[in-house]
C-alpha cells in the first residue's frame, strides 16, 4: 500500500510538471503571437511621415469625431491642418470652431475648406463660406474642394466653378487652393487651373503626375491615415517637391473680419 501510495504521488509530480510545461509553452506562445501582431501593426501603421522630410499635414471634419489636438500638436509631426468649414449653400460642420480655434491653441497652421456643390447657387454658397471661414482666423488660403458634378457636363461644371471661384478671390483677395481627385482633373479640367494652386487627391504610393504636366503644390496621398489624436482614418497630405506651406498664407489686411 505505502508503494501504490509513492507511485500514485510520483504520477501526479509528472502530471503537474507536464501541465506546467504545457502552462509555460502556451504562454510562450502567446507573447511571441501578441508580439509578431504588433510588430505587423507597427508596421502596417507605419505613415509616411515617418520616413521622409516632407512637410506633413491633414484635412479633418466631423467625421474624425473629437480630436485632441494638444496630442497633435506636441506629438506628431503635423505642420498644417484643412477644417471643413461648409458644404453647398447650408451646411456648416458642427465641429468647425472648436476645431479651428483649438489646432490653432496647439501650434498647427489652419486653413479652413469648402465642399463645392455645382448645382448649387454660387453666390449663396459663397455666404455660407464667408460666414464661418473669418479671414481673422486663417493661416492658410482658403481650400475648394471639388469632387463632385452634380449631373453636370464638363463644360457647364467649369462655368459653374469658375464663377464661384472669382467670387472666392474678390472676398477674400486672393485665390483659394484647388483640391480635386487625379482622375476628375484629367477629365474635367485639363489646361483650365493654371491660375490656381492644386491639392490633387491620389491614393497610391506614385506621387501623382496630370495628363496635362500641371505642377501639383500638394499631394493626398491617403484617405485612411493614422495619427495620435484622432481615432479611425484622416486623410494625409504633404507637400510635393520644393513646394513650401508659406505659398498657403493667408495675407491678412488691416479690418478684416
Amino acid at each position: 500500500m505505502f508503494f501504490s501510495e509513492k507511485i500514485t504521488n510520483f504520477a501526479r509530480m509528472i502530471y503537474s510538471i507536464h501541465k506546467f510545461k504545457q502552462t509555460i509553452y502556451s504562454l510562450l506562445t502567446l507573447t511571441a503571437t501578441f508580439m509578431a501582431t504588433t510588430a505587423a501593426a507597427q508596421s502596417q501603421y507605419s505613415e509616411c511621415e515617418d520616413t521622409c522630410s516632407h512637410i506633413h499635414g491633414i484635412d479633418i471634419s466631423h467625421y474624425q469625431g473629437e480630436v485632441f489636438w494638444e496630442t497633435i500638436g506636441t506629438g506628431t509631426k503635423m505642420a498644417y491642418v484643412y477644417i471643413k468649414a461648409t458644404e453647398g449653400s447650408t451646411r456648416i460642420d458642427p465641429t468647425y470652431e472648436n476645431n479651428v480655434l483649438t489646432a490653432h491653441n496647439y501650434g498647427l497652421k489652419v486653413g479652413s475648406y469648402h465642399f463645392y456643390r455645382p448645382t448649387v447657387d454660387q453666390e449663396l454658397q459663397v455666404a455660407n463660406f464667408f460666414a464661418q471661414c473669418k479671414p481673422s482666423e486663417q493661416d492658410l488660403i482658403p481650400m475648394i474642394d471639388v469632387e463632385v458634378t452634380g449631373g453636370l457636363s464638363t463644360e457647364a461644371l467649369c462655368d459653374s466653378l469658375f464663377k464661384f471661384l472669382d467670387m472666392i478671390e474678390q472676398v477674400y483677395r486672393q485665390r483659394p487652393l484647388i483640391y480635386v481627385g487625379t482622375n476628375f482633373y484629367n477629365k474635367h479640367f485639363q489646361g483650365k487651373l493654371d491660375r490656381y494652386l492644386l491639392m490633387i487627391a491620389q491614393y497610391s504610393s506614385r506621387e501623382p503626375v496630370l495628363a496635362d504636366g500641371r505642377d501639383v503644390t500638394m499631394w493626398q496621398y491617403t484617405g485612411r491615415g493614422h495619427l495620435h489624436g484622432i481615432n479611425g482614418y484622416v486623410d494625409k497630405s504633404r507637400f510635393m517637391g520644393e513646394h513650401k506651406l508659406r505659398e498657403l498664407r493667408f495675407r491678412h489686411r488691416k479690418g478684416e473680419p
